[in-house]
């Protein structure tokens, strides 16, 4: 597995390596302190797995990198690891694509699980945070453009509210379906009807909508 950490502190590059080499014994590790030695990196080998990379590092400032970065190399699978820890930052990285945000305050054992959810080709977001920002009345961000769009959200089953509830607690997949003790696969089924309903153009814009509008919020009910 072909992996690039792109952070300009090497205690949180050698800390991220230790937590992939327990996940993956054959790790090849590529390490960059700026976005300048990334982007050399992602240019020079076109099958990395996934890159970690922190919002703020020299030539990499916050979202304007991140939409850089995925300008010029959409195909590379990307976590943000950061500092931040608000609902804001984390919706602002899910509306550049991102498929993980991690805080650098998180313990191994959380890092290890959310780097094992994205390797298994589910998404991870922090749910503390999310939950925190909720019960502490902290307003959320205004969506974006594509999320003002009418959502005809009564045109969602039960069941697919559930799992938009969920979804929007940042619970992954495998734990929405053990929650609601269904398969992965159905909830999958039931993620990409939610999507079709709610004119949602792909996962990152259905976690946008889930955490902006049921994050935090219990709804969710059994049968």
């Amino acid at each position: 597995m072909k992996v690039l950490i792109a952070d300009d502190h090497w205690v949180v590059r050698e800390s991220l390596k230790q937590v992939m080499r327990r996940l993956r014994q054959t790790l090849e590790a590529y390490e960059a302190e700026t976005f300048e030695e990334a982007a050399t990196i992602l240019t020079q080998h076109d099958d990395f797995d996934l890159m970690l990379v922190d919002l703020v590092m020299p030539g990499f400032e916050e979202f304007a990198g991140l939409r850089r970065l995925r300008a010029q190399f959409p195909d590379v699978p990307v976590v943000v690891v950061s500092v931040h820890e608000d609902v804001e930052h984390v919706l602002r990285s899910v509306e550049q694509g991102v498929i993980g945000y991690i805080p650098k305050s998180a313990g191994g054992l959380e890092i290890e699980r959310a780097l094992e959810r994205v390797l298994a080709g589910e998404v991870s977001f922090p749910r503390r945070i999310i939950e925190r920002s909720a019960s502490s009345g902290e307003p959320r961000p205004a969506p974006s453009p594509p999320i003002q769009m009418e959502r005809d959200v009564d045109a969602l089953t039960v069941r697919e509210r559930d799992v938009l509830s969920l979804l929007g607690r940042g619970y992954s997949i495998k734990r929405i379906a053990e929650e609601l003790e269904l398969s992965t696969q159905t909830i999958r089924v039931h993620l990409g009807n939610i999507m079709k309903k709610l004119n949602l153009r792909d996962r990152s814009a259905a976690i946008h909508y889930a955490i902006s509008s049921f994050g935090g919020v219990a709804t969710v009910g059994r049968g």
